[in-house]
């Protein structure tokens, strides 16, 4: 990946899940000891338990609560080449209580499920929003299947996202990886 270009534009991830924005806060996404880059290859074994993830920067000394939405999906279900169900919806949290900037306390939407691509590499992308009205619920759709981030964010009038990142996967024992 050269320096300076933005990885979740070579990846598509801006484009085919989302329209450009500026992150304005760091989002970690860590499954047991390994954190989530954008581009980087992980195999369903890996990414069979929810990750834990960290919201915020280096200052492990605040305390403070945020009103969050996050989203994992797959762009490319069931296949990269023929994604008929895109987006499928892996996770939807809302309201993550923030306790020295990792998540302690969650009200899962949707339950994780985790990613078991059987035909080629896809991409799966975790999608962080800051509520902008506290009062604000937000509800499971009926399907995971055709779930769209963009018309999800527009429902719930949660604006631009303030953080993105994504990994590719496949099959236990497939080979290669995503070019970017």
């Amino acid at each position: 990946m050269s320096r300076g270009r933005d990885t979740l534009v070579l990846g598509r991830v801006i484009g085919d899940v989302l329209d450009p924005f500026t992150r304005s806060i760091n989002l970690r996404v860590v499954y047991i000891n390994r954190q989530v880059i954008n581009g980087c290859d992980f195999r369903p074994s890996q990414v069979i338990q929810q990750p834990r993830i960290e919201i915020g920067g280096a200052d492990d000394c605040t305390f403070y609560t945020l009103i969050n939405t996050l989203v994992m999906v797959d762009p490319d279900a069931p296949t990269p080449t023929n994604p008929n169900m895109r987006e499928y919806l892996h996770w939807l949290v809302y309201c993550l209580s923030i306790y020295k900037f990792v998540y302690t306390d969650s009200n899962e939407v949707v339950s994780y499920e985790s990613p078991r691509p059987t035909i080629g590499i896809h991409r799966f992308v975790f999608v962080l929003f800051l509520q902008l009205r506290q009062e604000n619920n937000v509800y499971a759709p009926q399907s995971r299947q055709n779930f769209n981030t963009r018309d999800f964010a527009e429902l719930y009038n949660l604006g631009l996202p303030v953080a993105a990142v994504y990994f590719n996967g496949q099959r236990e024992n497939g080979t290669g990886g995503r070019r970017l």
